[in-house]
């Protein structure tokens, strides 16, 4: 069999090429590489947010006035009914959302004070403050868990509720020039302001305000989309007021501003109609009176 044909041209040319590519220039190495994709944040590792210890007593003092502070991981109550604790720290739930447990939920008040372990708050405050909230949240439901066994369930059911949508001549709504994390209330007596919130977290909002003055939960059944700021100023109804009685015509004193009902109305261009509707509710399934220590 005659030998094979070497391709010796082949080969030469492979050199070639080889040799070319050292000799020319590349002009793709002098094109700016991309830029790198951004780093994702370290996440924050450390121990999980807890109170380490904890202390509650009673308060005997028969004071009306109560306060609480969380500072460098400390939290402090004076004279606290557990259901503003519910509501304000633990389940961010106004009270007409929270039903059931026994009646001495409304007569006794305590002091309290727990404390984290240091890593711990430290790695807490360094969290962005969504995730900050949802945390602190779940520590003061151990809190509660620990100290008065309490043990609650969500449901959704059938309430009378004041829905929130748009007045006769329209909204007057400020679209907000808060930056995004700037977003917050504040209020006192007669006094409500919101900034960077949606109609549905203001309702939340004056709920919780109101939850003694109108007895209901506020929904939002406006439709309107986007972020507000807001500011209301009203004539508190002191006397008590159940909510079945509560009308929008409810006319305050003569030398008095304007009922809630009515500043809702001329204020911001919507209003509040008495209705139904489905409401998620927090539901006591247990609760003891704790140990002092």
């Amino acid at each position: 069999m005659p030998a094979q044909p070497v391709r010796i041209p082949v080969l030469i040319g492979a050199l070639f090429l080889a040799a070319a590519s050292l000799a020319i220039p590349s002009f793709a190495q002098n094109t700016p590489p991309p830029p790198a994709a951004p780093q994702a944040a370290a996440p924050v590792t450390g121990p999980p947010a807890a109170f380490e210890v904890s202390t509650v007593k009673l308060n005997k003092s028969g004071s009306g006035h109560s306060g609480s502070n969380f500072k460098d991981g400390r939290f402090t109550a004076t004279n606290i009914q557990l259901r503003n604790l519910m509501e304000y720290s633990a389940y961010g739930v106004p009270q007409p959302r929270i039903l059931g447990g026994p009646k001495w939920l409304e007569s006794q008040r305590f002091d309290i004070e727990a404390k984290m372990e240091t890593a711990a708050a430290e790695r807490l405050q360094a969290l962005p403050r969504d995730q900050r909230r949802v945390e602190m949240q779940a520590m003061y439901q151990q809190l509660l868990a620990d100290r008065f066994k309490l043990a609650v369930h969500w449901e959704t059911r059938e309430m009378p509720i004041y829905a929130l949508v748009p007045a006769k001549k329209g909204p007057i709504l400020h679209v907000t020039k808060n930056a995004p994390g700037d977003e917050g209330t504040s209020s006192g007596t007669g006094k409500f302001s919101a900034g960077g919130l949606t109609l549905n977290e203001i309702a939340e909002a004056l709920t919780q305000e109101l939850s003694q003055e109108l007895g209901r939960v506020i929904v939002d059944q406006t439709g309107i989309p986007g972020r507000f700021d807001v500011t209301l100023k009203w004539t508190p109804d002191t006397g008590s007021v159940a909510a079945s009685n509560a009308t929008e015509s409810s006319a305050p004193p003569q030398d008095a501003g304007p009922s809630i009902f009515t500043a809702i109305q001329e204020q911001i261009g919507l209003k509040l109609e008495a209705s139904k509707g489905p409401v998620k509710v927090l539901v006591i399934d247990h609760i003891e009176m704790p140990t002092e220590n």
